[in-house]
């Protein structure tokens, strides 16, 4: 355990958490298995914690009262060092508060809190926002966890699919320079099942905006697992987006939302912006996800 790291564990299971970004950087079982992508120069993130935005705003702009307040893709936090509020054998609490540096790119109160829990089975995530200010703090947040695909070395990729807790019908969003197209396109996903590959991904990320399911499996095979397998649910986000670089990077991002890019032509004040959580003075909102894993 240093300043930097933190490693919690239950069982056969130990996660790592750093203090920069409040970010998980390993989640392994007793196998010898690593389910975390460990921030190769393909990307150079494992799972970076998305606020006070998700996604990128119009020209990197944040407007607010008459003012403009530079904002690039997916806000500060996953850049800023959090500080330890708790380190314990199997859970570890984070915070970051806005200051003067924050203020300057975000002119808002806020209490970010991260708090990881292991159990044997997997991990949690409860990621708790507050409104510390006088004002409404309009926010968005979300997760952005990417693992290793494919899960067992040998295995083709292809091999590997999504299967959602429910169907999955409605129409799709995608990014055209980083922000919302307005036209929605056909689902890829067949019923509750999504065939993965390197494809998907030439267009960038696939957006669930109407998401029904609260979970997803990550598997080889749709029925049956072939080797290790994960599976992802979540409480409070509303949306869903799934990433991977489609030229051949061995990771897979499956990211719980609470927000989205700003739409294409949307250029307003910030707190109209489409997506966002408005907290009231004194209130906060919690939104939350788990990570099952299993080596077979």
């Amino acid at each position: 355990m240093t300043d930097d790291t933190h490693t919690i564990r239950s069982g056969g299971l130990t996660a790592t958490v750093k203090a920069q970004g409040a970010e998980m950087c390993s989640l392994r079982n007793d196998a010898g298995v690593e389910f975390v992508w460990q921030a190769e120069p393909a990307w150079p993130r494992h799972a970076p914690l998305l606020f006070p935005i998700v996604g990128r705003l119009a020209n990197d702009e944040l407007r607010h009262k008459g003012k403009t307040y530079r904002m690039t893709q997916h806000g500060f936090a996953r850049d800023s060092r959090f500080q330890w509020a708790e380190r314990g054998e199997n859970r570890c609490v984070l915070v970051l508060e806005d200051s003067e540096t924050t203020r300057a790119l975000y002119p808002f109160a806020f209490r970010l809190t991260a708090t990881y829990t292991i159990d044997d089975a997997g991990l949690d995530l409860l990621l708790t926002i507050a409104n510390i200010g006088s004002e409404t703090l309009p926010a968005s947040l979300g997760g952005h966890p990417s693992f290793n695909w494919p899960l067992q070395p040998g295995l083709p990729k292809e091999s590997y699919t999504l299967t959602f807790s429910k169907p999955e019908s409605s129409p799709i969003r995608r990014l055209d320079g980083g922000l919302l197209r307005a036209a929605a396109e056909t689902t890829p996903v067949k019923d509750t099942v999504l065939p993965l590959s390197e494809s998907l991904f030439v267009d960038d990320a696939i957006i669930f905006d109407r998401i029904e399911s609260n979970a997803v499996r990550f598997a080889a095979g749709a029925s049956t697992s072939t080797g290790p397998w994960l599976k992802i649910s979540w409480q409070g986000f509303r949306e869903l987006g799934v990433w991977s670089k489609p030229s051949g990077a061995p990771f897979l991002c499956i990211e719980p939302w609470r927000g989205h890019a700003s739409p294409a032509g949307f250029d307003g004040e910030f707190s109209d912006k489409p997506g966002l959580m408005h907290i009231a003075p004194g209130a906060e909102e919690r939104l939350s996800f788990r990570i099952d894993v299993a080596s077979s």
